[in-house]
């Protein structure tokens, strides 16, 4: 029994200190990795957006359902010589506030709108949509076309592979719902900060049986993230690893993946873009898109194969998508 109870106040004391070094973790990364950008308050919900570079039309960045402004760094930095470019982290993500409205394109449209206005940055814009970012891209185009110049989408999300959404699929998500809800509990106790911090310093056996023990399938997932977190400028490895230290980031996907199947209904009726020119860049390395699924998104869209590219097209060939923007500001512009 004596043996029972010291084992049962060795967990809480390490429990207690794990909560502690979280919290002054969390106070430190706040410290040492501000917001590059500045807190638009959007009706009481802070939007952290990053402008850099000059000129009309706008270029706009929409990152992928995990992702955030730094995702873009590299290539907003490249399209920022020659064009006013604009990232932001959405509700629940990256530097901004977290989620009160659902995660669907829809909503997040409209703080979109909504944020770009409080800032000053006018129509139209030049819209550049990655993975879950291109649902929100087309939305945006498809409902209001005079507010955007032309519109690329970076490998975007599928929607007919989720349509309609598989038994598989709800249970798939079922599941990335429950770890994550996991997950955000480990982060607010340290073990989330432990882990990333070894896999920054090279020492990923541990975090991989600790995220094995989590997920089951935690060590393969781990080694995907670090591999094209490591496509990123090395300089803002850290700040990443701050941001999914965090609870709130957990919370902020969870939401995403959580609405996901209705993002996918509002997408599958929303009308085709027309009028608007628009690329559609595609992964050589993924599966195939045909051309019919390409007219539906848009019936004069470019079909452009990046051959060299995984899904994370703007870290693979990061000059295809800047080529594929510099073209829609030129054409803009005349």
């Amino acid at each position: 029994m004596y043996v029972a109870l010291a084992i049962a106040a060795s967990l809480i004391l390490i429990a207690i200190a794990g909560f502690v070094w979280q919290q002054i973790g969390v106070r430190r990364d706040r410290r040492r990795w501000p917001a590059p950008g500045v807190l638009v308050d959007v009706d009481g919900l802070p939007l952290h957006l990053y402008v850099a570079g000059k000129g009309t039309p706008a270029v706009i960045f929409e990152s992928g359902i995990a992702a955030t402004t730094l995702n873009w760094t590299a290539v907003q930095a490249r399209v920022a010589e020659f064009a006013q470019t604009v990232s932001y982290d959405r509700a629940g993500l990256g530097f901004s506030g977290p989620a009160r409205t659902p995660r669907t394109p829809s909503h997040i449209v409209e703080e979109l709108r909504s944020v770009l206005r409080r800032a000053g940055i006018r129509p139209p814009y030049v819209l550049v949509g990655h993975s879950f970012g291109g649902l929100v891209m087309r939305w945006f185009a498809a409902h209001y076309p005079p507010e955007v110049a032309a519109v690329i989408l970076v490998d975007p999300l599928r929607p007919e592979d989720w349509t309609p959404v598989s038994d598989q699929q709800k249970q798939m998500l079922a599941r990335g719902v429950m770890l994550l809800g996991r997950g955000s509990a480990l982060a607010q106790f340290g073990i989330v900060r432990f882990c990333l911090s070894a896999v920054l310093t090279g020492r990923r056996v541990l975090p991989r049986l600790i995220g094995k023990a989590a997920s089951g399938s935690g060590a393969r997932v781990m080694d995907r993230i670090a591999g094209e977190i490591g496509k990123m400028p090395a300089e803002i490895w850290p700040v990443i690893a701050a941001h999914w230290s965090n609870a709130a980031s957990f919370a902020g996907l969870r939401a995403h993946l959580r609405d996901l199947p209705e993002s996918i209904r509002e997408i599958a009726s929303a009308p085709p873009i027309r009028g608007i020119p628009v690329t559609f860049i595609t992964a050589g390395r993924e599966p195939p898109v045909s051309e019919a699924v390409v007219r539906a998104v848009s019936p004069d869209a470019k079909h452009v194969v990046a051959s060299a590219s995984g899904h994370w097209i703007h870290l693979d060939e990061p000059e295809l998508v800047v080529h594929a923007i510099r073209e829609a500001v030129n054409a803009a512009q005349e």
